[in-house]
Order: C-alpha cells, then sequence, then structure tokens
C-alpha cells in the first residue's frame, strides 16, 4: 500500500469550495489518494471556518504557523499565503521536517528572500512544486517536445506577448517561455518597465508594472517579452528552418517551414478545470517517494523569478544589460497583496 502523505495548507482564502479552479489547491490534494488534507493555517478565524465547513471539521485549524508545524508535523506543506510571507514559512517547514513543499506564486518579494528559501530546500533535499502550472500542462510539455526534436530547426529566438506584469503573473511567462526553449539558464536581462505616469494614482498596476525585455539564454538563443499582443499568452518561435505561432495560451499552433505552406498543429488540451492542481501534487508525492525532482523545481523557480527582478534593475539603468545572478538581491517589489496580511 502506497504511503499517504499528511498535508498542511498555509493561508487557503481560495480554497473555500470544492469546485476545482486555479489556486484550489485544497481540491487538487483532495483528488489524489496519496494525500490527505489535515491542517491549516490561515489569519482570518471567518476563513479558517468557511475552510473546516466546507473540507471537513476534523482538520485542525491554527493561526499561528510555527504551532502548526510543531504540533502536526506534516509531510507536505502548501503555501497559499501573500508572497511576503514565504521565504521564513518555507524555511521553518524545512527545519521542521517537511519532506516536500507546494508554493504558490509568486515566489519572494525579493532575490535575496527566494535565495533564502530556495537555499533551504536546495541543502535539505525537499523537493519543490512551484506552481506555475504550464509546466504541468500536456499542451506546453507537448510543444515543448515538438521543439525539441526540431520542428522548427535549432531554436534561435522566441517572442513573447501578452505579459500583464513583471513579477507577479510575469514569472508564468517567463516560465512558460524557458520550459518551450528546453529549460536553458539565462544569461543576462536588458529591458524597461512601463512608463505608468498617465495611470491612476489608486491603480495597483503600481505596485507591479508590466514591461518589456530581451533575455539571453545558453546557446546564443534571446527571449523577447512584450505586454502587447493579447491578454493570453502567445509565443512565435524562430528556427533555422521555420517558425512555430502559438496562440490563446496554447489552444492553437500553426507551423510555417521554409518551402512548406502554413499548417495547424494539432495540441492535445487540458482536461478539467485545473488540470494542473492533481498533476503537479502527483509529481511532488512521486518527488518524494524517490527522492527526486519536481517538474518545476528549485532551480526552475530561481530562473521564472531572477528574470523580472532583473528587468526592474536593467530599467533602473536606463536598459543596460544585466548579467546574471543579479549583484544586487535586496531590492523589494512586494506585488499584489494576496492574503494573510
Amino acid at each position: 500500500m502506497a504511503q499517504q502523505y499528511r498535508v498542511a495548507l498555509a493561508g487557503c482564502h481560495r480554497m473555500l469550495d470544492r469546485k476545482p479552479a486555479n489556486h484550489n489547491f485544497a481540491s487538487a490534494f483532495d483528488a489524489v489518494p496519496d494525500t490527505e488534507i489535515v491542517a491549516v493555517f490561515d489569519l482570518g478565524a471567518t476563513t479558517r471556518q468557511a475552510f473546516l465547513d466546507c473540507w471537513g471539521a476534523q482538520i485542525a485549524a491554527y493561526d499561528h504557523f510555527g504551532r502548526m508545524l510543531q504540533q502536526v508535523q506534516p509531510d507536505i506543506l502548501c503555501v497559499a499565503t501573500r508572497q511576503t510571507m514565504h521565504a521564513d514559512q518555507i524555511q521553518e517547514a524545512v527545519a521542521a521536517g517537511v519532506q516536500g513543499i507546494l508554493c504558490d506564486k509568486p515566489l519572494a518579494t525579493s532575490l535575496a528572500e527566494a535565495d533564502r528559501l530556495l537555499d533551504a530546500c536546495r541543502t535539505a533535499g525537499v523537493p519543490l512544486a512551484f506552481g506555475l502550472d504550464r509546466h504541468w500542462l500536456r499542451s506546453y510539455r507537448h510543444l515543448a517536445e515538438l521543439l525539441r526534436n526540431g520542428i522548427v530547426g535549432k531554436v534561435q529566438s522566441l517572442i513573447v506577448y501578452g505579459i500583464p506584469n513583471l513579477i507577479n503573473h510575469g514569472c508564468h511567462w517567463y516560465d512558460a517561455a524557458l520550459l518551450l526553449v528546453g529549460d536553458l539558464e539565462p544569461q543576462w536581462v536588458s529591458g524597461f518597465v512601463e512608463d505608468l505616469s498617465g495611470e491612476a494614482l489608486d491603480s495597483r498596476r503600481h505596485l507591479d508594472p508590466p514591461g518589456r525585455c530581451q533575455v539571453g539564454l545558453t546557446d546564443d538563443i534571446v527571449l523577447y517579452f512584450t505586454p502587447g499582443g493579447g491578454r493570453r499568452p502567445a509565443f512565435d518561435v524562430i528556427g533555422d528552418q521555420g517558425r512555430l505561432a502559438i496562440l490563446d495560451d496554447a489552444r492553437q499552433a500553426y507551423l510555417w517551414q521554409y518551402d512548406n505552406a502554413l499548417q495547424a498543429v494539432d495540441i492535445p488540451q487540458p482536461i478539467g478545470d485545473f488540470p494542473s492542481g492533481p498533476a503537479i501534487v502527483r509529481d511532488l508525492v512521486d518527488a518524494i517517494a524517490g527522492h527526486g525532482k519536481t517538474a518545476c523545481d528549485v532551480e526552475e523557480a530561481r530562473r521564472a523569478t531572477e528574470i523580472g527582478f532583473a528587468v526592474h534593475l536593467s530599467h533602473a539603468r536606463q536598459g543596460a544589460r544585466i548579467d546574471l545572478p543579479a549583484a544586487d538581491r535586496e531590492l523589494r517589489i512586494p506585488s499584489f497583496p494576496w492574503g494573510n496580511e
């Protein structure tokens, strides 16, 4: 009989019903028989009670994170608090003996915070599933495999459209682009933060503005990110034998190869309202059991986090190239409010 892993949730304000939906990780753990939710932490008494009303009064509820870890000693921690809390909570959880961590995005409010939590997982050998769900979606994985197998020849560059902000959602765009080109290592970033001087002073866009940038990778590949091109992620992958246009968050794709007509590419689509959720949980369980890594583990989280901060650093130097890892690790961008503060 397979081991059942005991799960504690930190932050549950988007997990108050049983309908699978993005960020409802309670529904994802509930869908995987190898995991059982045994505890929840949230600073809001009303939120905690609503969670128990939905998922069961047998779950231990806490308003103190450290006390939950000490008394429950969970196998898995799911971190869905605001990113200002992630570094301390993950460090504390690793020190307490947690075997695996699922962390919602964005990862942290500074590169120094990201370093702390990633180093804690890396040193202790604790697998991290950073919830950038396109890494687990069959549509993106299929397209990444096609590119790896040379559908456009050797990839030379990739244009990425629709990035709405540089930190909170930007990490999804960076991660998807890196996945498509084979999870190569970023070498440098050059870019600009969008001018929001005409935006209302109370607009939350000031907390985490959009921007545009170039990212140089190993193998001399360059990624180009722009906020234009629609609200869903879209990509134009350019190789030495053709181009692959990926549209509408990988719902459609079109291939043009030299001397061949444009043709549609069949893409297997995810099934369900939150298909990545159970896939993330299963991957984390397998990583714990096999002493391995998840599809979006420490190094993938590091790459997808550092790019956004590097754009801000480049902007402050009039678009100068920032070599990675960035020397300035202290720049703090809290991004949008996200529960528990």
